[in-house]
């Protein structure tokens, strides 16, 4: 059986993975200035340490994969036509491959854990044997939709899931006719349990949307984006996943909502998603630090082995540095050196990075840590599920 044709940059990545580094500023001029030799020499040496003797690289949907007689890992090249290496990024830990195998898609199965919820919750309480009894399931049942409302982002989800959930709190509630026919009962420990968790739910929903890292920044941004944008990532650590990198932790992930208040317009491409392709200006005056033009977008969905940010466009306004991701392959309009205003035009929203879907992700930092994001025109607090309306 005949191999899979492999891409030029896996070829390419081999090749150099094999020369001699006396070789590499001629496979890799680029990457040899931009990194220097020895500093390249470490990575490459450190990379066969971990794979052994290589064998092959191939492309996968995880990335590319350079295997070995001891291990692999993922790797990202971009090459030209000619074989040499224009940009190179190489994982530093062994790479073990995503276990596929057939099962519902995320969404599906957070459809069915909401639904299979709200269902439960209405049973239990039109079934509840007697007052007290009903008071401290109603209790729970608001619990569940301070978390699902304050915590799931619920105008990213397409409307009849949303509408079929909402419409679960008025099927609950319709269960109060029956209180005049029930008695009072004794279960005290149910209604207390169900208060408890209907107050520790609003405590961590209001402290996650209140959250100050006591960093702002030294004068508010310009909103990079026109229209109406969609908090799906910011708050505090139980509404933002970025709180976990130190210079991300105030960090915002924007999206677009469609015409039925979705992420997406009809189909499953890049363009399905409402945010694609909708121009970013500048939110500040500052020079550019770094500028990214050529990663390819991910498919939706999927992330394959990319540097994080993708395409990008980071500025130092000589207070703090603004970092603008995952932009749209060829849009970047600016380059490392230049000078830029508020309200210039940087690029277009993609999906190049470390994303799954179509967003700007926005984060200032200063001295290595995230700093509360604070726009002109944008007042209150920035946290998931909040709706933001820009001119």
């Amino acid at each position: 059986m005949s191999e899979p044709p492999q891409s030029v940059e896996a070829r390419a990545l081999r090749l150099f993975l094999t020369a001699d580094p006396d070789d590499w500023p001629r496979l890799a001029p680029r990457v040899t200035e931009a990194v220097g030799a020895d500093t390249l020499q470490r990575i490459v040496r450190a990379t066969l340490a971990r794979v052994g003797e290589l064998d092959t690289v191939t492309d996968s949907p995880d990335g590319l994969i350079v295997s070995g007689s001891r291990g692999r890992v993922r790797a990202w090249a971009q090459a030209a036509p000619d074989g040499k290496l224009g940009a190179l990024r190489i994982e530093g830990a062994r790479y073990t491959p995503r276990r596929r195998c057939p099962h519902p898609p995320a969404p599906v199965i957070w459809a069915a854990y909401l639904l299979v919820v709200t269902l439960w919750n209405i049973l239990t309480v039109w079934t509840t044997a007697d007052r007290t009894a009903w008071l401290g399931d109603m209790a729970t049942l608001a619990a569940f939709y301070v978390i699902v409302e304050g915590c799931g982002a619920p105008a990213r989800q397409p409307r009849p899931l949303r509408r079929t959930v909402e419409a679960g709190a008025a099927a609950a509630l319709a269960s109060a006719w029956r209180l005049p026919d029930l008695p009072n009962g004794h279960s005290s420990l149910r209604l207390v349990c169900g208060l408890a968790l209907l107050s520790a739910s609003l405590w961590l929903v209001a402290a996650a949307r209140r959250h100050r890292w006591r960093a702002p920044l030294s004068r508010p941004l310009r909103f990079p984006l026109e229209g109406t944008w969609y908090v799906v990532q910011g708050g505090g650590r139980l509404l933002n996943h970025h709180t976990q990198v130190p210079e991300q932790r105030g960090a915002l992930d924007l999206v677009a909502l469609g015409p039925l208040g979705t992420r997406t317009r009809r189909g499953h491409d890049l363009t399905a998603y409402a945010a694609y392709g909708h121009p970013v200006r500048s939110p500040c005056d500052g020079r550019v630090i770094s500028a990214a033009d050529t990663v390819r977008d991910q498919r939706p969905g999927e992330i394959s082995y990319q540097p994080p940010y993708g395409n990008h466009v980071f500025l130092d306004t000589g207070r703090e540095i603004v970092k603008l991701a995952h932009l749209r392959p060829g849009s970047v309009t600016v380059a490392r050196g230049d000078t830029v205003r508020a309200g210039q035009l940087l690029g277009e929203v993609g999906n190049s990075g470390n994303t799954t879907e179509p967003h700007l992700h926005l984060h200032a930092e200063r001295d290595g840590l995230g700093l509360d994001l604070e726009f002109t025109g944008v007042p209150g607090r920035l946290h998931r599920g909040r709706t933001i309306r820009a001119a």
